[in-house]
């Protein structure tokens, strides 16, 4: 298979160019507005990667929480997360379905700091997207409170200006996407595909959710940089399975870890979503399997 720096080279030199990413994230940059130039390159390698029959299933269900977002309600899209491609190929594919160039204005995605500072290539993809940029849990809880003061103490600063500004997303009329697990899923590491405890807040300060099941994989996940991982063509299906409710999925998870004896229900939150997004990508990969038998 072709490595991602190897098959887009030119496209990957002409992001790079156009970026105007920020290298460092402050209190005062944590929201960054997508670059409309760099999209389309994005977009062009979807379509080069994308088989016949990709698209997503269930966009009434995207409709209807659009259509609450327009009411005043905030809202939510919780993803499953397989590589660095989910948020292109499902941006790129949202805006082919009817209605769809409207919806897509308005996502506001959840970023962790590593895709900006850690790569000027990667920073160039990301800044693509309309973003806000968090320091995830999963990069702060190997570090050394005594050694790592300094770092500790910048990204608790940028995390409380992202909520703040996540408040200000809500009252404008962004749609969220998160991805619940926090990081790409990789088969090396099971812990991978675990949810983080923190979006049981998210879930706490928002009105209406949808999960999204991600099937068929263009981007294959590899140890090391972003750029070595391989790609290959595949039939890509998005699923968005019906709107809920946020407060009354968080109570009724809740209620049901009391009742077991469960300490760590903000956990038993976010289980309880990994479980579904788990039961909506099994039953979207068999109907992808017979669409590619079909595709044959």
């Amino acid at each position: 298979m072709e490595t991602l720096s190897t098959a887009f080279r030119d496209i990957i030199k002409e992001a790079v160019a156009l970026s105007r990413a920020a290298v460092k994230i402050t209190e005062d940059n944590v929201y960054q507005t997508g670059n409309s130039q760099i999209r389309p390159l994005l977009d062009k390698m979807v379509d080069t990667l994308v088989l016949p029959g990709s698209g997503i299933g269930g966009m009434e269900n995207i409709r209807e929480l659009y259509g609450l977002l327009k009411e005043g309600h905030s809202c939510l899209l919780l993803l499953e997360h397989y590589s660095n491609m989910d948020l292109s190929l499902f941006d790129s594919l949202l805006r082919k379905e009817e209605g769809g160039e409207a919806i897509a204005n308005t996502l506001v995605a959840i970023a962790g700091m590593k895709l900006t500072e850690d790569s000027s290539v990667v920073a160039a993809f990301a800044s693509a997207y309309t973003r806000l940029v968090i320091c995830p849990s999963r990069s702060l809880q190997d570090l050394d409170p005594e050694k790592n003061k300094d770092e500790l103490i910048r990204s608790a600063r940028i995390n409380r200006a992202a909520t703040r500004a996540l408040i200000r997303i809500k009252q404008g009329g962004g749609l969220v996407l998160v991805f619940p697990s926090g990081t790409r899923y990789r088969p090396w590491d099971p812990s991978s595909k675990r949810g983080v405890r923190e979006i049981d807040s998210y879930i706490r300060l928002f009105d209406y959710m949808c999960p999204v099941a991600v099937n068929g994989e263009v981007l294959h996940v590899r140890q090391g940089d972003m750029m070595e991982d391989s790609i290959s063509q595949d039939l890509v299906r998005l699923t968005a399975g019906p709107v809920i409710s946020c407060s009354s999925f968080r109570e009724n998870i809740r209620n049901r870890a009391e009742a077991a004896g469960i300490e760590d229900k903000k956990q038993a939150v976010v289980d309880a979503i990994m479980d579904l997004l788990e039961d909506m990508h099994t039953a979207a990969e068999t109907e992808r399997q017979k669409l590619l038998k079909e595709l044959r």
